[in-house]
């Protein structure tokens, strides 16, 4: 049976599935007792795409936003014609996925339909073009934490700023954890912020079911896809991959490795070895903020020393986005480190408790979510946002020419010329 025949999947908008009514009940509840003002009618304001239509002829593509899925897919920012809204539209060639990425993505849709909280980017807007399948999600304007690092925070964000997106994360996660599901692809790439400042946890093709047969285990022990991307985030557990297996801590040390690369703005253990990276962790090394003057960072190598003497891991430029890093590039290349901060000891806290080697020690989500730091949370409204994120500022829609027409006849998405391609303000892996 082919992708297509699923009945996930139809040339028409996704209709409702078992999977859905079987645990609507119990994302409900979840929600009312989460306290929030959020309901499960989804996304306020312009983040709402549930009334669009499922025509791919009511769609014109208008730039693209960057690529994901071993390739496979291109996301670009499209207009719905018919209201004029900003979506942000994923189309993956099918024909050219294995029998396992076909898997992934039908989970994807699944997870998708089955997840419902405002802080997690899910999609209810599916549906297949020939060979092509479309997802829509609402567009992302101010982009991923990690595009605004490089773009505009390259020494990192300020302490409100962090606070704010980690609290939403946070919110996310708690909802994941109850449900029964490790996310394990949390890093500053998979948090997306909207144009009106709420803050979304992506990345749900890593996320991973903890149930089975009706019961929860207390540990699993699968390995990521893509987990060679995903290393400098994973927990020393889960890479241990031992009887022990892991559990949803794991998700809270990923976060710990987000609060220093938004500090900072360079991912821990990010130029290492994977090997050393790998050695490293299960050693028990482990970040920490490091309140430096500024200097070069080639001159340091790949590991800073902490004020406690404990090697804090913290590589050199996240820029690449790789795990590879040039060791030739010329010194003048090189970003340099961020200038004299002093965090304040609320934030030294929050990353202590989240990196500590043993997971049984790490608080859960609802815990963090009573943290000190969080409180100033409180302050900040959607209206305050705005004045976080200066310099940002959110996409647009592009005055040049879109980078194609509506779909015609043809079952393979177009390629824009590379060099009207701007470089990718997303990243989908």
């Amino acid at each position: 049976m082919s992708f297509l025949d699923c009945s996930c999947i139809s040339h028409a908008q996704v209709q409702p599935m078992d999977i859905e009514e079987r645990y609507e009940d119990t994302s409900h509840q979840f929600l009312s007792c989460d306290g929030s003002e959020y309901t499960l009618q989804g996304p306020a304001g312009g983040d709402d795409i549930t009334g669009l239509s499922a025509d791919p002829a009511h769609y014109q593509l208008l730039s693209e936003l960057g690529r994901g899925f071993n390739n496979l897919s291109q996301v670009s920012m499209a207009r719905h014609n018919p209201t004029g809204q900003l979506v942000a539209v994923k189309q993956t060639n099918l024909d050219e996925c294995t029998e396992e990425e076909l898997l992934q993505l039908m989970n994807e849709v699944l997870l998708s339909r089955l997840f419902r909280h405002p802080n997690l980017l899910t999609s209810r807007l599916v549906f297949s073009s020939c060979c092509q399948l479309w997802v829509l999600t609402p567009l992302m304007a101010y982009g991923s934490a990690d595009t605004l690092l490089r773009t505009y925070f390259p020494d990192g964000m300020s302490e409100s700023l962090i606070a704010y997106l980690l609290y939403g994360v946070l919110k996310a996660l708690e909802y994941l954890h109850r449900m029964g599901y490790v996310h394990r692809g949390v890093k500053a790439s998979h948090i997306l912020l909207s144009g009106e400042g709420r803050v979304y946890l992506s990345g749900l093709h890593s996320v991973y079911s903890m149930m089975r047969e009706g019961k929860r285990m207390r540990a699993v022990f699968d390995m990521p896809h893509h987990s060679p991307a995903l290393l400098p985030w994973l927990s020393p557990e889960l890479l241990r991959q031992d009887l022990h297996g892991y559990g949803v801590k794991s998700d809270i040390y990923s976060l710990g490795i987000v609060a220093c690369e938004l500090v900072s703005g360079r991912v821990p253990f990010q130029d290492m070895p994977p090997t050393q990276m790998l050695l490293q962790k299960l050693r028990g090394s482990h970040c920490c903020l490091l309140d430096v003057a500024p200097f070069p960072l080639g001159e340091l190598g790949g590991l800073k020393v902490s004020r406690s003497g404990v090697d804090s891991g913290i590589g050199e430029s996240v820029a690449t986005g790789s795990l590879t890093h040039s060791a030739t590039a010329p010194p003048t290349d090189r970003p340099q480190s961020p200038g004299p901060k002093n965090h304040s000891a609320t934030l030294h806290n929050l990353v202590q408790l989240c990196l500590q080697q043993q997971p049984e020690r790490r608080p859960s989500a609802s815990s963090l979510l009573t943290h000190a730091f969080f409180k100033q949370v409180k302050r900040h409204t959607r209206d305050s946002f705005l004045s976080l994120m200066y310099p940002a500022v959110p996409l647009t829609s592009p005055e040049d020419p879109p980078v194609s027409c509506p779909p015609g006849p043809s079952c393979h998405a177009p390629t824009p010329s590379t060099a009207d391609t701007p470089e990718a303000v997303w990243d989908f892996s």
